[in-house]
């Protein structure tokens, strides 16, 4: 493909990414961090009024944003990366290998949900054999596929950004559609289910964090070329879980005039 080309599909691919990326994580920090809170203080008649009305408008920005932000994701790991020359440590590399992690990462977000539906009543045990398969992702596209330390981390960010796509997809968003039916009925939603909705909605907040550090990492080579870079990207992850906590903390002691 021409070089010209190829830069305006980059530039219109990441302006999209990046717009889409914004409606879609500011969505879930206004319904983790306002929306949750806010929605303790209503009495049952008021939420009757109130969630019908507000909920599906904010999940059809939510979900689409999401949807979005993944499509051209993936378009752009095709531009830069596949078609750029850059996703081996020793190019050209073998590209079977590299559609192979691109596979992985699909299976990976699946893995996670098979992994939370099953252990659903141990999350903490769950939590952590997510981040072990994010783990040994890591270290296949590593020491496997000798993918760049670029690579390596805009494919972190991609799996994470992937599991979270598939959450608000395939558990919020249906679930969701079904908490607001019953509420606009005057019915109590499956608690069951609600529950489901929160802890996926958490985990995408939680996520998002080192998501967004590792997709505009490729701009610092000090950082992904170094040879700690496995470290860092541990780093990474456990800084962006604690600055999520103590978010979550603070949520809940801002308080309305």
């Amino acid at each position: 493909m021409d070089s010209e080309v190829t830069n305006w599909l980059n530039l219109i691919f990441r302006w999209i990414h990046v717009v889409a990326g914004i409606a879609w994580i500011g969505h879930l920090y206004f319904f983790n961090f306002v929306n949750a809170h806010f929605a303790k203080t209503l009495s049952a008649e008021n939420k009757k009024a109130v969630v019908p009305e507000l909920m599906p408008r904010a999940l059809y920005w939510f979900r689409w944003g999401a949807a979005w932000t993944w499509i051209t994701g993936i378009m752009l790991l095709g531009l830069v990366y596949y078609m750029g020359g850059v996703l081996f440590e020793n190019p050209p590399g073998n590209m079977a290998l590299g559609g192979l992690m691109l596979l992985l990462v699909l299976v990976f977000a699946f893995l996670y949900d098979v992994v939370m539906r099953m252990m659903k009543g141990n999350q903490m045990v769950a939590n952590v054999i997510a981040v072990l398969l994010l783990a040994v992702l890591y270290f296949i596209m590593d020491y496997v596929a000798d993918f760049s330390g670029r690579a390596l981390y805009t494919f972190l960010g991609g799996a994470l950004g992937t599991a979270m796509a598939m959450n608000v997809w395939m558990r919020i968003w249906p679930a969701q559609r079904k908490i607001i039916t019953a509420v606009k009925a005057g019915t109590a939603p499956d608690a069951d289910l609600v529950a489901m909705a929160g802890l996926r909605s958490r985990h995408n907040t939680f996520m998002s964090v080192p998501l967004v550090f590792f997709m505009i990492s490729n701009h610092y080579p000090t950082i992904y070329g170094s040879s700690y870079r496995a470290v860092y990207a541990a780093a990474v992850i456990a800084l962006g879980f604690l600055v999520v906590t103590l978010l979550y903390q603070k949520s809940a002691k801002v308080a309305a005039f």
